[in-house]
C-alpha cells in the first residue's frame, strides 16, 4: 500500500503562513527548490484543498514563462506529470490537466487510494491535512523548518491532536532550514 505524506513547510514556531497570511520566508532557493523535486518525484498523486490548489495550478504553465530557471522547470514538469485530487465544495470545475474534483474530505476514498496506488501520495492544505491527520489516514509527517518564527497565522499541525512520530530522517538544508520526516506510530 502507498503512504499518504503530509509534508509542509513550518516556520519554527509551527505555523505555515503569519497572521495576515503571508509564507513569503518559505521562498527556496535553488538547492532548497532542488530538495523538493527530490522528494516530489516520489510522488504519484495530490491530494489537495481548494486554497492551495489554486496557489499550486501556477505550475501547469509555469512553463511559458521564459527563462525560467532550470530547477523550477524541472518542478512544473515533475508537478503536471502527477495526479492531482481537489477536495473542495466550492469548485464547480477544475482548469489542469490530470486533476480530479472530489467534494469534501472522504476517508475511506483515501483509503481507496492509497490501497490502488502504485506510487505515494501527498495531501496538502492545512484545513484537509487536519482532517487526514484526525482519520488517522496519514503515514509520514515531514516538517521543512524555517529559521523565522511569526508569532501566530496558520498552524502546521491541528491543534488538540496527539501524534506519536518516529524519526526517519533529519537533514540540514540550505540558508538554515532543517528537514525532519517523521512516520506516524499506529
Amino acid at each position: 500500500m502507498a503512504r499518504l505524506r503530509y509534508w509542509i513547510n513550518t516556520s519554527l514556531d509551527g505555523f505555515i503562513a503569519d497572521a495576515e497570511g503571508r509564507f513569503d520566508w518559505t521562498e527556496p532557493d535553488a538547492d532548497l527548490h532542488a530538495f523538493f523535486n527530490d522528494q516530489e518525484r516520489q510522488l504519484g498523486t495530490h491530494l489537495y484543498g481548494r486554497r492551495l490548489f489554486e496557489m499550486m495550478r501556477y505550475w501547469e504553465t509555469a512553463l511559458d514563462i521564459p527563462d525560467r530557471p532550470e530547477v523550477e522547470a524541472e518542478y512544473a514538469h515533475i508537478w503536471q506529470a502527477a495526479d492531482k485530487v481537489v477536495y473542495s465544495r466550492t469548485l464547480t470545475e477544475v482548469d489542469t490537466a490530470r486533476t480530479e474534483l472530489a467534494g469534501g474530505f472522504d476517508v475511506d476514498d483515501v483509503r481507496r487510494r492509497k490501497e490502488e496506488a502504485e506510487r505515494d501520495l501527498s495531501i496538502g492544505g492545512a484545513d484537509l491535512a487536519a482532517q487526514a491527520l484526525r482519520a488517522g489516514v496519514v503515514d509520514e509527517v515531514g516538517l521543512v523548518v524555517h529559521p523565522v518564527v511569526v508569532g501566530g497565522g496558520t498552524p502546521a499541525l491541528p491543534a488538540g491532536l496527539r501524534l506519536d512520530l518516529a524519526l526517519l530522517e533529519e537533514r540540514r538544508l540550505s540558508a538554515g532550514v532543517v528537514h525532519l520526516r517523521y512516520r506516524v506510530r499506529r
